[in-house]
């Protein structure tokens, strides 16, 4: 492991937001950790890949910038960075060579800020890692592992309001699919949802796609062996609601699901082939060539009583629209209507086959991590661009945010200040 601290980040106070101070500590070189972190090999990469700032109007609104780059690991290392409004490093954390790390963000856990992310093997399919809390030191306090034989998938890590963990995983198993034509005895792969205690480690809650939707919902071909494992479901997401509900979302269906944290039952679905709603869109708004609000998505987040944000993919490999966007929903719980209300899109009117984020921040932006693309940006309640930024070509981030982190005092100030 390799950590960086920048000496050119300065402390500085928004109205609102406080900026990031100067790093009070970085993490010791000889740290190990229980998700595999021997110490990066001498010959490997320690810094991490340049950012090319295109547009920046948004100053410093919102606070750092929280990305994972991986790619090109020839020339870069992988792993957690923050970024200043500049983009210029603040901290880098390179993880092991072969290792990636994603879904990097601060979180609150304890009443206190701390670092989160996911560290491991094979994400995209049938991953292996360890989830990580670091507090404003840079120090590690814990970590968290999948319960019942299950390992943590880097597409989410999200600690909730009363200190536990609601992580993701995937299991291969077999599956009778001759109902919709496939064999009798195809190799799948499962989406699990688990809520995980942090300090004991127990499962509280555990939720298997497979138990609750069916495989005809998938718009994921079959593949031509029984042998190939079909990620028919391809579960990518998991957020609390308003309400305390779950929205896991379901890429390879086309749909984000509304799920009981209590009972594990969907309450309703939007998007798919069993959509609860009827899918429109407002006047200066466009559906996909399917007639979809979004396919191939990420990253649900309700941002209001009925308004929803969903990082659009709209493509994984062929796309339904030329171009990815972030895109507002709004839903009408009488007439069972989901509007397209807003879309942000991709600046150079490019497609994400996979990966990506839509992030609404305190000021109301919206912050868009494009995925397997290089960008990241940053958009005003109007859809002005205020800020986009580019990775070298091979180097992308699965999310990123903007989110406030600066030391210890700083952040009981803010704390302070927002009680008043």
């Amino acid at each position: 492991m390799h950590s960086v601290l920048s000496s050119s980040a300065r402390p500085g106070r928004l109205r609102r937001w406080p900026a990031a101070a100067l790093l009070a500590a970085v993490v010791p070189a000889t740290l190990a950790s229980a998700g595999g972190a021997a110490a990066a090999t001498s010959t490997s990469p320690t810094a991490p890949p340049p950012v090319t700032i295109l547009t920046n109007t948004a100053g410093q609104r919102g606070g750092d910038i929280f990305i994972s780059p991986f790619g090109d690991t020839s020339s870069y290392a992988n792993g957690p960075e923050i970024l200043n409004s500049q983009g210029q490093v603040v901290w880098f954390h390179a993880v092991p060579a072969g290792q990636e790390a994603t879904d990097f963000r601060t979180q609150i856990y304890d009443g206190q800020p701390v670092l989160t992310w996911w560290q491991g093997t094979g994400f995209g399919g049938l991953s292996s890692g360890t989830d990580y809390i670091y507090n404003d030191h840079y120090q590690q306090i814990a970590t968290v592992n999948a319960g019942n034989g299950y390992s943590a998938d880097g597409h989410e890590f999200l600690i909730t309001p009363w200190n536990t963990a609601l992580i993701l995983s995937y299991t291969e198993t077999t599956a009778n699919l001759t109902s919709i034509g496939g064999p009798a005895d195809q190799t799948v792969l499962d989406g699990i949802v688990q809520e995980i205690d942090i300090k004991t480690g127990q499962v509280l809650f555990q939720w298997d796609s497979a138990d609750h939707v069916p495989y005809s919902e998938s718009e994921q071909p079959l593949p031509a062996s029984a042998s190939t494992a079909w990620d028919w479901f391809h579960i990518n997401a998991v957020h609390l609601a308003s309400n305390g509900t779950l929205l896991i979302d379901s890429r390879a269906t086309w749909t984000t699901f509304d799920v009981s944290l209590r009972t594990g039952q969907i309450n309703w679905q939007l998007g798919g082939k069993d959509s609860t709603f009827t899918e429109q869109a407002a006047p200066g708004q466009t559906l996909d060539s399917a007639g979809e609000i979004f396919a191939w998505q990420h990253d649900p987040e309700q941002v209001g009583r009925d308004t929803y944000t969903f990082f659009d993919n709209d493509s994984e490999g062929t796309p339904l629209l030329p171009y990815s966007r972030a895109v507002t929903v709004r839903l009408d719980w009488r007439t069972k209507v989901a509007t397209l209300v807003a879309s942000d899109d991709q600046p150079e009117g490019l497609s994400a086959a996979s990966q990506g984020n839509a992030q609404t921040t305190a000021d109301g932006d919206l912050f868009v991590g494009w995925g397997a693309l290089p960008y990241f940006s940053e958009f005003s309640p109007s859809g002005q661009l205020l800020f986009n930024a580019e990775f070298p070509a091979g180097v992308n981030t699965y999310r990123a945010y903007r989110l406030p982190w600066i030391g210890t005092q700083g952040w009981r100030r803010y704390l302070r200040d927002a009680r008043r």
